[in-house]
């Protein structure tokens, strides 16, 4: 196999564009919020080029206080934006989804990290923020669809417990669709970058079981950790 991957000149990565400018311009035509369609994708880019220059340094430096900072500020953003949309209490329900990512998603980085690849230096930045990046965010999209369900069903009037549980199906259903839908419909963007660049597809394969399980266990610890937490929340400020 090819041991290279091409590079994408900055022409064709334009021409990769055209499908989003298409949905820009059906949103402008049916007056959809087509404003927040275009500022989510110019972030995105921008966003995308920063970090690539971040990560270029941080990947050079050989500092354990630098990677728990960065670590720390994933986590911190994640937690926001986990329940920025959420009808509760933001000064109350923050802490809780905060410590819910920190032990669901901390605790997949730690197994996966220093249990499965046993990285020599266990803040290696090359290894771990990757890494930590797909776990906080699976955490996070968990966390979020649950904080939204669980509100609503409480809102509606629903006792804890069932509430607890519409919300705990609701939210891993997207991760669940993805493990029953990977190999069949979909090759994940780790087990794709790796073949692109030449590893063996049985090796990619493997990562990418890494991956899933991962993206899993954050996104379902957090949720119990959320859904558990949200339990002393004052039930008036649904």
């Amino acid at each position: 196999m090819n041991s290279s991957i091409s590079i994408i000149p900055a022409g064709n990565l334009a021409v990769g564009l055209i499908p989003a400018f298409v949905v820009l311009i059906i949103l402008y035509l049916w007056k959809h919020e087509y404003p927040k369609a275009i500022y989510a994708l110019v972030r995105m880019v921008l966003q995308l080029m920063l970090i690539g220059y971040f990560l270029n340094h941080l990947f050079g430096a050989d500092s354990a206080g630098l990677a728990v900072a960065v670590l720390a500020v994933m986590l911190i953003a994640a937690s926001w934006i986990s329940i920025r949309s959420s009808k509760q209490d933001f000064k109350q329900s923050y802490p809780i989804a905060l410590a819910s990512i920190a032990i669901g998603g901390g605790t997949t980085l730690v197994v996966v990290t220093q249990g499965v690849l046993n990285l020599d230096k266990w803040y290696q930045t090359s290894v771990m923020i990757p890494l930590a990046g797909m776990i906080f965010s699976s955490a996070m999209n968990s966390v979020s669809l649950t904080a939204e369900r669980f509100s609503a069903e409480i809102i509606q009037g629903k006792e804890y417990c069932q509430a607890r549980a519409i919300a705990l199906q609701a939210a891993l259903i997207p991760i669940t669709n993805s493990l029953l839908a990977v190999g069949l419909v979909a090759l994940p963007g780790m087990m794709t970058g790796q073949i692109l660049s030449g590893i063996d597809p049985l090796i990619a394969v493997r990562y990418q079981i890494m991956v899933m399980c991962m993206a899993y266990g954050s996104a379902g610890i957090s949720t119990i950790c959320y859904l558990a937490l949200a339990r002393r929340l004052p039930i008036t400020q649904f």
